[in-house]
């Protein structure tokens, strides 16, 4: 592997440590079938190369030290939050004040490859391309943008997914240094990462592969987001009764959340009765056990309190989760930060699971304590809620459900897509599959 000669414009400041690359000894050694040849990264075709990143290299600049704000600007500023693996993660986006200037090298242009020199031990040295997400943006200190020499490498999309593949991961984590919380990859270590690097022509073959499974991916992403936006316009019309469904008619009544289900809430068993081994009742006291739709068994207490139903809502009403919600699969002891909806014989679950989603803004509105939120039984029995017959309720939850199934079908495909995508990752990156 040739040794690094580029500089770069800056480096982070510390001590060397980690050592690029791995020795195979002669017991490990792999078979070597024809075509293939053994490198200190392993066995890859004949006609590739094992070249260091800082041999590829043309330039690496970092960002600029930006005053940063929440308040939003014409100057939008990645930070080291805004990289995942290989794209970029804008749900939160924070912003150079109005009255600074950053300089014109900073502005992030189509393409762009930021690495990330700086972040947790486990997150340091992602990787990731600008993709013109925003019109305009520049990037921060802890950001480098990676600019490759056109005669290695064919294009930022390639090197990109050479940066993301498990092989790369794995050894920028061997060179990162510091503590759990904080840690850096200093220049001097990135330079001698070792990269494969197959012919410009078979780099565009892998590249274009890859950018396609991308972009269904992307289109996937964007397809849900609508039906997202369609289904929540659908709740505001058919649950306040605005538009109604063929052959219902007859006035809805407005009623306080107690009449139509009941509110159990959580009580926290003795903390000496908890254990993470699986003896007694799964217990839930709030949003460390609450994921996206049911939530996870983390611990356990031998003595029981109060307790959830399966199929009933859990609503998280303690803490900076305070309006989180979750459905039972399953009976669990429920703890203080948990309150437990369930639907009386006369009302429909779903509906009123759906009323109580609709209804969260109400809730929040309700809890006290600005240090730590919280909201009492008497404040979610009292939540105001329409209510039509039992029929429409059964009516309307029914299309709710089956716009639920098809963007749950959609996240499916998508997941199964990115699945897909990493395997191809695994194969094309590493050539155990050649496209020419």
């Amino acid at each position: 592997m040739a040794n690094a000669s580029l500089k770069m414009d800056k480096e982070p400041l510390g001590a060397q440590d980690a050592s690029g690359g791995y020795q195979l000894s002669a017991v490990d050694a792999p078979v070597v079938p024809p075509g293939y040849k053994l490198t200190e990264v392993g066995v890859i075709p004949e006609d590739w190369e094992v070249k260091s990143l800082g041999s590829v290299l043309h330039r690496g600049r970092l960002g600029g030290n930006y005053q940063n704000q929440d308040a939003e600007t014409s100057k939008p500023l990645m930070k080291m939050g805004n990289i995942s693996r290989g794209s970029m993660e804008l749900e939160k986006v924070q912003y150079v004040p109005g009255n600074i200037t950053p300089g014109p090298e900073h502005r992030l242009q189509a393409g762009d490859v930021l690495f990330n020199t700086r972040n947790t031990l486990d997150l340091v040295g992602k990787v990731a391309m600008w993709r013109d997400e925003l019109p305009v943006a520049y990037y921060n200190s802890n950001l480098m943008r990676l600019e490759f020499n056109p005669d290695e490498i064919c294009s930022n999309a390639y090197a990109n997914y050479a940066l993301n593949s498990t092989s790369s991961i794995a050894r920028l984590r061997g060179i990162a240094t510091g503590t759990t919380s904080v840690a850096a990859i200093y220049t001097r270590d990135l330079l001698q990462l070792p990269l494969l690097i197959p012919k410009k022509t078979e780099q565009r073959a892998i590249a274009t592969a890859l950018s396609d499974v991308d972009a269904l991916v992307a289109k996937l992403d964007a397809l849900i987001a609508k039906k997202r936006d369609l289904k929540q316009a659908a709740m505001q019309q058919l649950l306040t009764g605005q538009t109604r469904l063929p052959g219902f008619s007859g006035e809805w009544k407005v009623k306080r959340l107690r009449d139509a289900a009941d509110v159990v809430m959580g009580q926290s068993p003795a903390g000496t009765s908890y254990n993470r081994i699986g003896i007694g009742s799964p217990l839930i006291n709030g949003p460390t056990e609450f994921t996206d739709k049911h939530p996870i068994k983390i611990q356990w207490t031998s003595e029981p309190t109060k307790f959830c139903q399966k199929g009933d809502l859990l609503l998280c009403v303690r803490g900076s989760s305070t309006g989180r919600i979750n459905s039972a699969d399953d009976e669990y002891c429920i703890g203080r930060g948990v309150a437990a909806i369930r639907a009386k014989p006369d009302a429909d679950t779903s509906f009123i699971t759906y009323q109580v989603h609709s209804a969260i803004p109400s809730i929040l509105a309700a809890t006290t304590g600005s240090t730590f939120p919280n909201i009492d039984g008497k404040s979610i029995r009292t939540i105001a809620i329409p209510l039509p017959s039992p029929d429409e309720q059964i009516a309307i939850a029914s299309i709710l459900y089956d716009m639920d199934a098809e963007i749950a079908a959609l996240e499916a495909r998508r997941d199964k897509t990115r699945l897909l995508k990493h395997g191809m990752m695994q194969e094309l990156l590493t050539g155990r599959i050649r496209l020419v």
